[in-house]
């Protein structure tokens, strides 16, 4: 017989780690009222075999990118200088030396779901994982 919570629903499968981490990458992100119309962002990127110029012989797949880029937010999290984090596991060309900045950005410039992940933070808040075409993003807003 099947087990049902006080609802008397019957409780779904536990989810994976990779799993509830590509369900909060794909989350859906509201446009928060009166958002300034540019901000100043840094960010990690960590690709997988079928990201966008997955150049260089990336062989990790979506979920093992996602957890890795999960791994590098708690870091952060956790204290560790974001520059630091940027040089051990972003993937982005250049970035190392510029600490994961792309300096001041408008909606309109970066990808819709990085857009909408970056806008709703506070300034110096750093973002949950993140899902574009090009991998997955750890971003912190500096401005």
């Amino acid at each position: 017989m099947e087990e049902r919570n006080r609802q008397g629903a019957v409780p779904a499968a536990a989810e994976t780690p990779a799993e509830a981490c590509l369900r909060a990458a794909g989350a859906k992100r509201e446009k928060r009222p009166n958002e300034p119309s540019r901000i100043a962002v840094k960010h990690i990127l960590v690709k997988h075999a079928f990201s966008k110029r997955a150049e260089g012989g990336v062989k990790r797949t979506r979920e093992e990118a996602c957890l890795r880029a999960a791994e590098a937010r708690d870091k952060i999290r956790g204290g560790a200088n974001f520059g630091a984090v940027v040089k051990e596991y972003s993937e982005e060309p250049g970035a190392a030396s510029r600490e994961g900045s792309i300096g001041q950005v408008e909606r309109n410039d970066v990808l819709a779901p990085f857009a909408d992940a970056a806008f709703e933070l506070d300034i110096n808040q750093v973002s949950d994982v993140v899902e574009t075409e090009y991998g997955f993003h750890v971003i912190l807003r500096t401005e």
